[in-house]
């Protein structure tokens, strides 16, 4: 059907960040899914509904969804007219559930909608033919691992059970090793980085314990080691402009300060001669005995007697010399002469020019052994600086931290959580069943989640199946076709297959007569279990409880 999109028409990550408004500006500003760009400078801010897989906060959940239908370019005015289907967590509280519902009718007026779990989706899209309608789906998640037994076509949910695990955690403890062994690059190794290490780098090892043990080999660490790059600048950290240049830099700085603090000076000579030719002319105004001026003037200068004004005279005048002669010696040129390092040689004595020839011939014969003692002049060596290599110290050697950290799913002990693991867990729910139940479930292990797209996952779960079931049994491992995506493909081909038919779909008749905890199943759903309240005793036998504990013993009365 050509109606039908083959892919998805939009992806993000359902996270916003709502930036608080500048002073005086603009309000605050929320931005949504891919509108984030990369979300470590805004990690602080980063908000998500969900805790774990299970959505808490629907303010978060109505900016995403008005993010979805603005997107995807919904055209009816004031309602969503279209039918919706929606993922939900398996188990899904009633209470999650009646408040999704109550938004998603009440906010946006949509006519139907259908909840379903995710890998149930995603195990109704890879069904074949030769395929039974039973099996054991293992999914792994960004928060949460589930194991769900399915058996003819529908889920088991008493029997579910989940492992508070998944790519988040993983990321996280690949983080805190790697920070660990590289302290320098405390700030440069982040979150998303992380995970890019996870997706293109990590693998599952079959046994935990012999692969470690190939990795203390250096021919094995050599072959097998990844190393990653780290963004880094070609600017080392001491100056390499040469020793002239920075001399000369150094004396266009120091003339450059020469000349602020010369024009410092000299508009600080103006003003306090100024102010000197000011009190003076104020001071003959009292010699010349003009005493009323010379109040007035007083007055405006805010003094109360002529001897503070001869005070202030003074100090004026002294300033005022005192800055001349900076100006005087700043303006002197102070020419250094290089003196030559070669010593002078010396007037000789006149004397000296009458030697005979007798005394020359003997200094001759002692010059050899003089000559000898003498030391050898050092030929100047060229100092050899280290090379350092800058790429190489920005680079992550990943060595055993590709196995470690996917490993968490199936060790939980790694990290310090008291939980079982994968292959734990799903010994224990095929352990509910019965033989010739447990025989049907493992014949079709499906496993989907984008945690699950590990290489050697599938050997592992294979490896560990055969230590757990009997001796020559059989048992079959399949692994998504897209694990990432194949939820949204049952979703769509789901929404397809029942589009005009009643089963699955939730009406707003529905919703009002039977509350929004209200489910209707289908094959990829939850089982709906319905809220039941405690039986209310009629009013009539509570009355009467009193009138029984008050009776004074006559049998009428009692009656």
């Amino acid at each position: 059907d050509p109606a039908v999109p083959a892919e998805p028409l939009l992806r993000f990550r359902s996270l916003a960040a709502r930036s608080r408004g500048a002073r005086g500006g603009a309000g605050a500003e929320t931005q949504v899914g891919n509108d984030l760009g990369s979300p470590e400078p805004l990690r602080w801010l980063l908000r998500s509904p969900f805790d774990r897989n299970v959505p808490v906060q629907l303010e978060l959940q109505e900016l995403l969804l008005d993010h979805v239908f603005q997107r995807l370019g919904v055209s009816s005015q004031g309602c969503v007219d279209h039918p919706i289907v929606l993922t939900e967590a398996v188990c899904n509280p009633l209470y999650s559930r009646q408040m999704m519902s109550e938004l998603l009718f009440e906010c946006y007026q949509v006519p139907k909608v259908s909840y379903g779990v995710d890998s149930l989706y995603s195990f109704y899209h890879n069904r074949r033919q030769n395929w039974p309608c039973s099996g054991l789906v293992i999914s792994s998640g960004y928060q949460c691992t589930h194991i769900l037994p399915v058996l003819e076509g529908r889920l088991d949910a008493k029997h579910c059970k989940r492992i508070n695990l998944g790519g988040c955690q993983a990321a996280v403890y690949l983080q805190r090793l790697l920070q660990l062994k590289y302290p320098g690059h405390f700030a440069a190794i982040t979150l998303s980085r992380m995970e890019e290490i996870l997706h293109e780098h990590s693998y599952i090892a079959e046994d935990y314990t012999e692969e470690l043990q190939k990795w203390r080999c250096p021919e094995y660490y050599e072959n097998n080691v990844h190393k990653m790059q780290l963004p880094f600048s070609n600017k080392l950290l001491g100056s390499t402009v040469a020793s002239e240049e920075k001399q000369e830099k150094r004396q266009q700085q120091l003339r450059r300060l020469q000349e602020l603090n010369a024009r410092r000076r000299e508009e600080k000579l103006q003003l306090d001669q100024e102010r000197l030719d000011r009190l003076l002319y104020v001071q003959e105004l009292l010699e010349d005995g003009q005493m009323d001026q010379f109040h007035k003037a007083l007055v405006e200068l805010n003094m109360d007697s002529a001897e503070e004004l001869q005070s202030y005279i003074n100090k004026l005048s002294l300033s005022v010399e005192q800055t001349k002669q900076k100006i005087l010696q700043s303006e002197v040129n102070i020419e250094v002469d290089v003196v030559d390092s070669k010593p002078e040689t010396p007037d000789l004595d006149p004397l000296g020019s009458e030697q005979s020839l007798e005394d020359v011939e003997s200094i001759n014969e002692f010059e050899p052994l003089f000559a000898e003692e003498q030391p050898e002049v050092e030929k100047p060596v060229a100092a050899v600086q280290p090379v350092f290599n800058l790429a190489e110290y920005h680079q992550l050697f990943l060595g055993t931290e590709r196995i470690r950290a996917p490993e968490i799913v199936f060790q939980p002990s790694l990290i310090g959580e008291d939980q079982a693991g994968i292959a734990e867990t799903m010994q224990y729910v095929l352990e509910r069943y019965s033989k010739e139940q447990q025989a049907i479930l493992v014949q079709n292990v499906f496993l989907t989640g984008g945690n699950m797209m590990y290489p050697g996952l599938k050997a592992r779960i294979q490896k560990e199946l055969l230590e757990m079931r009997p001796f020559q049994s059989s048992f079959q491992v399949h692994l998504a076709s897209s694990p990432v995506l194949d939820a949204w493909y049952g979703a769509r081909d789901w929404a397809v297959e029942y589009t005009n038919r009643e089963e699955g779909w939730i009406t707003r008749k529905d919703y009002e007569e039977k509350g929004g905890e209200y489910l209707k199943e289908h094959c990829a759903s939850n089982v709906y279990v319905p809220i039941r309240l405690p039986k209310q005793a009629p009013r009539a036998a509570e009355a009467a409880a009193p009138s029984r504990a008050s009776g004074t013993g006559n049998p009428g009365e009692q009656a």
